[in-house]
């Protein structure tokens, strides 16, 4: 993703849609996915015709290869597809796929869960050892800055192999046994607050700051993760990646089959509530959807933002992973797939396509 200039013009801001409550007589997916034929007032040929080119029936020049296609609507599992045997693998209901930069979007649960419990404050300065010598301008990067994405490092995003690469070098090369070290060590480059920058380094840096202000380990983070997040929705598949260092790689590493990442939607659709408890602290879904100016309002916190005023709000995955929330539709939409970056606009236009088959919810 590019940088954003310090001058890019502001976009007027688009109000957050409500996020919609569980009907009452839905059960809560903890155990099963409650399923349903299509209601009636669902386009029943539009979503099959997005279906069909999406998954189906694919172009794989246009769009590459997906492997799953789920909808939640309206808290029910309506619409499932996968692409059976794909390079070797047999996708199905239960069958793990890798995050990709989804899992940034599952960092930011956990650091409202951290918050939730009163042990991480947003707008303290991030408790990076090497940013405290006296006068390191990093010193001034919040967790809040981290979570935003403007902490202002020198950090390249780039995924052609043989260019310079940071997320490349911390993922894959030198810096894979310690990925918080590796993006420490970078530079400053902005302000802090000031730049808007996509980087996996810093939800790596963020992921590193959870697991210090739990300060339990590797070990601890990992069972914090499933006694809080996994197991209170049913995220039964759900299996996060560590560095050799014991860091949680945030920025990249979840495997989760479709319906356990649909799952992680719907507690984010339901504002963090899940079955009447709250797992995260009021106010933290609407955290994540809430614009980061410095991003030219296309970015909140570890979540991606729609830009044409519909409220859809999104996690966004390498090779075309998508958790799709669509409050104005009470709507989860899940993508799984295999697709080059060049290909992703088409994918995103069949999903705006899948979206738009289901009705607004009438106000």
């Amino acid at each position: 993703m590019p940088d954003m200039p310090e001058d890019a013009p502001a976009l007027p801001p688009h109000p957050m849609p409500p996020l919609p409550p569980q009907e009452p007589d839905v059960p809560w997916p903890t155990q099963e996915w409650p399923e349903s034929p299509l209601d009636d007032d669902v386009d029943a040929a539009a979503l099959e015709d997005a279906c069909r080119k999406l998954i189906l029936e694919p172009d794989l020049e246009r769009t590459g290869p997906s492997r799953s296609l789920l909808c939640i609507h309206r808290g029910r599992l309506v619409a499932e597809a996968y692409a059976g045997d794909h390079d070797g693998t047999p996708y199905g209901p239960d069958t793990p796929q890798v995050s990709w930069s989804m899992a940034k979007s599952i960092t930011h649960a956990l650091a409202g869960l951290l918050v939730r419990d009163g042990l991480l404050d947003p707008d303290e300065p991030a408790p990076i050892p090497a940013w405290r010598a006296p006068g390191d301008p990093r010193g001034a990067i919040t967790t809040e800055h981290l979570m935003r994405m403007v902490d202002g490092l020198d950090f390249l995003e780039e995924y052609v192999p043989g260019q310079r690469s940071n997320v490349i070098e911390m993922l894959f090369q030198q810096g894979k046994d310690d990925v918080a070290a590796y993006a420490a060590a970078r530079p400053a480059k902005h302000e802090p607050g000031t730049f808007w920058n996509y980087s996996s380094g810093t939800s790596c840096l963020l992921a590193y700051v959870i697991g210090q202000s739990l300060g339990q380990g590797e070990a601890g983070l990992r069972d914090f993760m499933q006694r809080e997040l996994f197991e209170p929705i049913g995220m039964r598949t759900a299996s996060p990646r560590f560095d050799a260092a014991g860091t949680f790689i945030g920025s990249s590493y979840v495997w989760a089959s479709a319906r356990d990442f649909a799952r992680f939607g719907l507690l984010y659709l339901r504002g963090g509530v899940w079955d009447g408890k709250p797992i995260l602290p009021e106010g933290w879904a609407d955290h994540a959807r809430t614009r980061t100016p410095a991003s030219v309002d296309q970015y909140g916190a570890q979540w991606w933002l729609a830009q044409d005023g519909s409220g859809i709000f999104s996690a966004n995955g390498f090779q075309g992973q998508f958790i799709v929330i669509d409050p104005s539709r009470d709507l989860v939409v899940v993508r799984t797939g295999d697709t080059a970056q060049e290909l992703y606009p088409a994918v995103k236009y069949l999903l705006r396509d899948v979206t738009r088959a289901f009705p607004r919810i009438a106000r």
